[in-house]
């Protein structure tokens, strides 16, 4: 029973998209080429902005070290592309392999954690986000969820013991993983500080990373703006902050590349009373899709061009022989730093740790 509901929602939600994508390609000259542009230049800023935040972050870890800003723009730019296309969120590895080769000695604790000093500002801005979105009016309840033409949302609301059941399993995971890595919680706890060392001065974290996130936030509402503008559903101050809302919780299930069919659905539901259907399925669709081939052609052309890398999968494929080395290494009670080597290098024609293949005996180079 539960399974045949599952697939009948499936197929419900994935005809709900595939509709608007229709309705997106078939009203093409409607949409306005130049604000389109304009808004994908502010998203584009607004990503820049937010890397420097990190680089600000990762700078503070590591203030012995020389790196290049560019890197961890790349880094940033091509998990971002890399998460618009692919869903379950993998982006998130191809930016810490990428930030980690880019500083020398590097851990993966340390970078990890600076992905965490972004998330109090952002969190904070969240909140804010949809306590506003929740207090319109206009914004489904949790509970209405289910109803939503989005299975993965409206599943997970519609069955709330598998949900509890999944949030349950992840929490047990978690202490598991705390578990075998408890040999080495000292150190582990050691690095994970050292990642957030910007925090602990407050006057320099605002400076150098809130700021900096305050006008990446800016610019992705003028992003919004335009893009609301350029779909013809209109943009207000209103209808941007409610776009961020579904965003937010778009982020929380990343089921589907960039949350897709969750945002298409709740926009639908959430911008009803303000322009035609037919009008904002396009919108969600479009902007999605906008956003998507933006930044994962950005993406590409930075994992391409600055790490030397020919594709994402090279990239993925990388990181992993990068961190099961260095597990071989902590097992074998050896110190591996990124960058004891000539890898420590620093100029742009040289591919970062890891993009190397090790060499076979014989000249031929060793398969992933």
């Amino acid at each position: 029973m539960h399974a045949q509901l599952a697939s009948t929602s499936v197929a419900h939600s994935l005809s709900s998209f595939f509709n608007a994508v229709g309705q997106f390609f078939s009203d093409l000259e409607a949409v306005h080429w130049g604000l389109l542009l304009l808004g994908l230049a502010f998203f584009g800023l607004n990503l820049t902005l937010r890397s420097r935040a990190f680089f600000h972050s990762l700078r503070a870890a590591y203030p012995a070290v020389r790196f290049q800003w560019r890197r961890i723009w790349g880094a940033y730019f091509a998990a971002v592309g890399f998460n618009n296309v692919v869903p379950a969120r993998g982006g998130d590895v191809i930016k810490l392999f990428l930030a980690r080769s880019s500083i020398p000695g590097a851990s993966y604790p340390t970078v990890a954690a600076a992905f965490f000093v972004e998330s109090i500002f952002d969190a904070s801005v969240g909140v804010v986000v949809l306590i506003f979105a929740f207090t319109r009016g206009v914004f489904p309840k949790p509970p209405d969820f289910a109803k939503l033409n989005s299975f993965d949302i409206s599943y997970l609301a519609a069955h709330f013991r598998l949900t509890l059941f999944l949030i349950t399993a992840l929490g047990v995971l978690g202490l598991v993983a705390f578990a075998l890595l408890s040999v080495r919680v000292k150190a582990f706890w050691v690095r994970v500080r050292q990642g957030v060392t910007i925090l602990s001065d407050r006057s320099r974290y605002l400076r150098e990373v809130a700021a900096w996130q305050a006008a990446a936030w800016m610019c992705r509402f003028a992003a919004f703006w335009f893009l609301l503008d350029a779909f013809r559903v209109g943009g207000s101050v209103e209808n941007v902050l409610l776009v961020f809302g579904v965003n937010q919780v778009a982020g929380a299930v990343p089921f589907t590349p960039g949350g897709a069919g969750i945002q298409q659905a709740l926009l639908v539901k959430v911008f009803a009373s303000k322009a035609p259907t037919a009008v904002v399925a396009a919108y969600s669709v479009g902007q999605q899709i906008a956003i998507a081939v933006f930044t994962a052609l950005v993406g590409l052309g930075a994992v391409v061009f600055i790490f030397r890398f020919r594709s994402f999968r090279e990239v993925l494929h990388a990181g992993r022989a990068s961190r099961d080395a260095e597990r071989e290494a902590e097992r074998a009670g050896v110190l591996l730093v990124e960058g004891d080597s000539d890898d420590d290098r620093l100029d742009d024609d040289s591919p970062p740790p890891g993009a190397r293949r090790p060499r076979a005996p014989g000249g031929g180079r060793v398969g992933y």
